[in-house]
């Protein structure tokens, strides 16, 4: 192998491991969620970095802001559905 060509083979392998998406554990999760009402127990989104930035979404949509349980009672960051407490 010619050296122009192993230099060619070891960039594109530098270049498809830095592609590969970080782990789930590496997901940020948020201190706010928001609560929506709903006829069939309404819906959460935990996307939110303060509570001003809850508010601002949930006063128009129906919702109130509460504070994400997985973060805030340690439940750890390996919970993806907010759903279920």
């Amino acid at each position: 192998m010619t050296p122009t060509r192993a230099l060619g083979a070891l960039l594109f392998v530098i270049a498809l491991v830095a592609s590969v998406p970080p782990p789930a554990d590496a997901e940020i999760y948020r201190p706010w969620c928001a609560q929506y009402y709903g006829n069939n127990g309404g819906g959460t989104n935990c996307g939110f970095v303060s509570y001003e930035q809850c508010m601002m979404t949930a006063r128009g949509a129906g919702a109130w802001c509460v504070r994400n349980p997985n973060v805030a009672y340690g439940q750890g960051r390996g919970h993806r559905n907010h759903r279920d407490w």
